[in-house]
């Protein structure tokens, strides 16, 4: 079995107009509300926050913080591989230009996210660094960009360690589709740390880097969070930009991030969050101090979920979800009714129908987002006779398996005579699952589900499965 730390994660959903005005709560978090300049008492305690405290009290120089964590990576990395590349140079002149800054200007001189390491999954562009989606068809890609979340954090004062391993274009839940590594869960080495940001979320995990980024367009960044034991977090779609992240399923795609608390991973959507002019499907809605809710536990009173209505999908609680998450989801409503909350099952029969649904418009939209790789426009380029030879040959040597298999799943699916059959209809059934949460969110604040059906499995078993 896993070990306990690596518990089953929650799903959350939630409505956007609280019927709780201005009432600030957290069952996970122990950390203070904003201004946040000093920790609160109690675990988990922030690592931004301590980082920063640390830098502006002259107790720790950036170089000291950075040259832990990269000794931390180079230590664990050959079991982990969660990294396709570190920038482990770059890193430490940045901390030493950081530390300059500090000394001749004090804390005005320095960003939010002054000193803090940050692992980047490897379909977000950087520009300093190789980009390659975790395919061999991009090796040794790098473009000339970096991507607006990147850059963001960048300008926040984080300095990016490096590229973190993931599922081939984020395609798979194991990260062992990688196209040049399996990486491994910090828990437990014979098991996957879950996919396709199984990389980002291992490498918060052992403690590799701070925080990290991910993408999550159908449980990417909350199945490896659950897996790895770390807290993930996928935004609402629109809410940080996609520019410069590499399209997979353009109507899915987020990205999204991973820390050791609720605390960092606010904080870093804070800083990631907000209309971008790149991107025309960016939120124009004002970014709010995400930190300001999260408040200390020693400043809530006994029942501070009162009058908070919760709903647990019937539908993720039964066949084919192990006994164990089914019983850590009970044990977790059972401690959040003893908050105060009303919990109650709720059942969402349109549910079900989502998963094909994802696979169809998935697939599909991947078909023809991918067909940029031909070795011409980008990729690694086969020699041949004529054209369509190379092409061929340029896709067939550059891509993985899974990544093929679903091309011809969504080329299928959109062709003439079937586009009826299976695409629109898997848009039609969309729209019936959303109007299942609109409803079932007009009665309850907040609903759960597991984050996986069962526990980090075996490397191994979902390939051998699938053979």
């Amino acid at each position: 079995m896993p070990p306990p730390l690596q518990a089953h994660r929650m799903l959350l959903s939630h409505r956007r107009a609280s019927p709780i005005p201005r009432r600030r709560f957290t069952a996970v978090s122990s950390l203070s509300s904003a201004p946040a300049k000093t920790l609160a008492p109690g675990p988990p305690a922030s690592s931004i926050l301590s980082i920063r405290e640390s830098l502006l009290s002259g107790e720790r120089t950036a170089a000291d913080i950075t040259s832990e964590y990269l000794s931390r990576l180079r230590r664990t990395e050959p079991s982990l591989r969660s990294f396709i590349h570190v920038a482990a140079a770059a890193a430490e002149r940045e901390a030493e230009e950081l530390d300059r800054r500090i000394a001749s200007g004090g804390r005005d001189a320095v960003g939010p996210l002054a000193g803090v390491l940050v692992g980047v999954k490897d379909n977000l562009c950087t520009a300093s660094m190789p980009s390659t989606g975790g395919s061999r068809i991009l090796d040794g890609f790098q473009p000339a960009y970096d991507a607006t979340a990147v850059r963001r954090l960048r300008e926040a004062g984080a300095i990016v360690v490096g590229k973190t391993n993931l599922d081939e274009f984020g395609m798979g839940s194991t990260t062992e589709g990688s196209g040049f590594q399996v990486t491994t869960n910090p828990w437990d080495d014979s098991r996957v740390p879950g996919g396709s940001s199984g990389g980002s979320a291992s490498a918060v995990s052992a403690r590799q880097c701070v925080v990290s980024l991910g993408s999550d367009t159908g449980g990417s960044v909350r199945q490896p969070a659950s897996f790895c034991g770390v807290v993930g977090l996928k935004p609402t779609y629109g809410r940080v930009s996609r520019f410069g992240l590499m399209a997979y399923a353009s109507s899915l795609d987020v990205v999204g991030c991973f820390g050791s608390s609720v605390f960092d991973t606010a904080t870093i959507l804070s800083v990631i969050a907000g209309h971008d002019k790149m991107d025309s499907t960016s939120s124009s809605h004002d970014v709010p101090d995400y930190r300001s809710d999260l408040a200390s536990l020693s400043l809530l009173e006994s029942k501070p979920l009162n009058n908070v209505r919760i709903g647990i999908i019937q539908e993720t609680l039964g066949e084919g979800v192990d006994a164990g998450v089914i019983s850590s989801i009970r044990s977790a409503a059972s401690h959040l009714e003893q908050l105060g909350s009303v919990v109650e099952e709720v059942s969402m029969p349109s549910f079900s129908l989502g998963l094909p649904a994802y696979y169809i418009l998935a697939s599909s939209e991947a078909s023809s987002n991918l067909s940029r790789y031909d070795g011409i426009r980008y990729g690694q380029q086969v020699s041949a006779d004529d054209l369509n030879e190379m092409y061929g040959d340029s896709r067939a040597n550059g891509l993985g398996h899974e990544v093929k298999m679903r091309i011809l799943m969504g080329t299928y699916a959109l062709s003439a005579g079937y586009y009826d059959a299976y695409y629109k209809r898997a848009q039609q059934v969309r729209t019936l699952v959303k109007k299942s949460f609109e409803e079932a969110l007009g009665k309850y604040d907040i609903l759960i589900s597991p984050a996986a059906p069962s526990a980090a499995y075996k490397i191994g078993m979902v390939l051998s499965a699938h053979l």
